[in-house]
């Protein structure tokens, strides 16, 4: 190591090269280490800054306990050995999006921020359009798409950000117009202790809102402290809460839309709505401008998305349902449908419990199961099907499905343990599911 630094990064990927573009546009030339000996993106940032020292294969404490400040990458524990070393040394470690929060902070509060188990990506989507839609100038990024910091380097007037339990863990400055937690389910608890440790790290975002948006349906989901909040709920609202009432998408007594307009499919799509419509509400948009977006807005690709409808068979690709919450969602929203269910379900559990299933599986007709994780879900329903491959899987359904019914991909899983990531997954479902016609005389 040449020297001493007074800012290091630590993880690369997206997140670490923005983090690394930020510093050296303020004038900072960091250390970089990533425990991965080839990370992601190491290439391209040292010929990019030929200048950068990089520490590959491992995280030296030497270098650590030297520093200032450690940026550290969502992907790595805090509890990781040398990272504990330098927090118990007092060095101070933070995240991407605290670096955001510092860099706007001389702004009005200018954040639209999303949390939660399931949902975040869709209704971080939805927010950025209907901002559009009003005609407000708006960047959106975070734990989707953009990272934060490279949105600055773009004009806008509000930034709209979807932010994982990891981010809030190292976040404590952003100063959000307002904020929303979706939902809280089991998820990740390979780090964390226990469910009502990662509550806490997702509610963290509450600490820094203006306005707390929160689930009625969810107790979970509530501040642990009083504070200005409101909420949405698939129910009667109260006051100026957000809800239904008679087939329509109300604010308080205040009118929206028809549900029954709304483009996505499920319930749990429509709480997703309610809860944009109530991000927007706070950033100033019109009625008109929430509800266009919610006719023409069709979903994200692997999020209860629309594959085809084959011989009277929908086929849906729910892939991102990486944990049980997800999958629990998505059931529930197709709960109301007339239709038999066909789940197909399993890879990498992440250590869930996948016992909180069985009372929905038993609005399942059939579940078919695959990947490591596989034979738990089937133990939680009698008849289930193994399988080994996602073809096994598909061709099962096809021969088991009926005009009429729904087969749906929603795993409950994470993918890694078959794929390179959920999208792949998902896309697997989709090519499988369109070679069917290929297959018929």
């Amino acid at each position: 190591m040449n020297g001493r630094y007074s800012h290091i990064v630590l993880g690369l990927g997206a997140t670490g090269k923005s983090v690394v573009r930020y510093l050296m546009s303020q004038g900072i030339l960091p250390l970089v280490m990533d425990s991965r000996r080839n990370p992601p993106g190491g290439d391209e940032i040292k010929a990019e800054y030929p200048q950068l020292e990089c520490h590959f294969g491992g995280f030296d404490c030497r270098s650590l306990v030297q520093a200032k400040q450690l940026i550290i990458s969502p992907g790595i524990p805090l509890d990781t050995p040398e990272v504990r070393v330098a927090l118990d040394m007092g060095i101070e470690v933070i995240g991407d999006v605290e670096l955001f929060a510092r860099a706007i902070a001389d702004r009005p509060p200018c954040v639209l921020a999303i949390t939660g188990s399931n949902g975040k990506s869709t209704v971080t989507t939805l927010v950025g359009e209907m901002l559009k839609q009003a005609g407000l100038q708006v960047a959106v990024g975070g734990n989707i798409g953009v990272p934060a910091l490279d949105l600055l380097q773009h004009p806008a007037t509000h930034y709209v950000l979807e932010l994982s339990s990891f981010q809030l863990e190292t976040t404590n400055s952003l100063d959000c117009l307002a904020a929303t937690c979706l939902n809280i389910s089991e998820d990740h608890m390979d780090r964390y202790s226990d469910l009502e440790a990662y509550r806490h790290a997702k509610l963290r975002l509450f600490e820094q809102s203006r306005l707390a948006i929160y689930n009625r349906d969810d107790e979970l989901t509530k501040p642990l402290n009083p504070m200005n909040n409101n909420s949405f709920g698939l129910d009667n609202p109260d006051g100026d809460e957000w809800g239904i009432t008679d087939g329509k998408i109300v604010h308080g007594s205040s009118e929206i839309m028809n549900v029954m307009d709304v483009a996505l499919l499920g319930t749990h799509n429509q709480a997703n709505m309610l809860a944009a419509m109530a991000l927007a509400d706070a950033a100033g948009v019109d009625k008109a401008s929430m509800a266009k977006v919610a006719e023409e807005f069709k979903g994200l690709p692997h999020r209860c998305e629309l594959v085809a409808v084959k011989e009277g068979v929908t086929w849906v690709n729910d892939s991102k349902a990486t944990n049980v919450g997800a999958t629990l969602a998505a059931l529930q929203g197709f709960s109301d449908y007339l239709g038999d269910i066909i789940l197909i379900a399993g890879g990498d559990g992440k250590g869930a419990d996948f016992s909180t299933m069985q009372a929905a599986l038993k609005g399942v007709s059939k579940l078919i199961t695959l990947g490591r994780d596989g034979d738990k879900i089937a133990a939680q329903k009698e008849g289930a099907i193994k399988v080994k491959t996602m073809a096994e899987a598909v061709a099962k359904a096809h021969e088991l499905a009926n005009s009429g019914d729904i087969v749906l991909l929603s795993p409950a899983c994470a993918s890694l343990d078959m794929y390179s990531n959920f999208m792949a997954r998902g896309d697997d479902f989709r090519h499988l599911v369109e070679a069917l016609d290929e297959q018929q005389d």
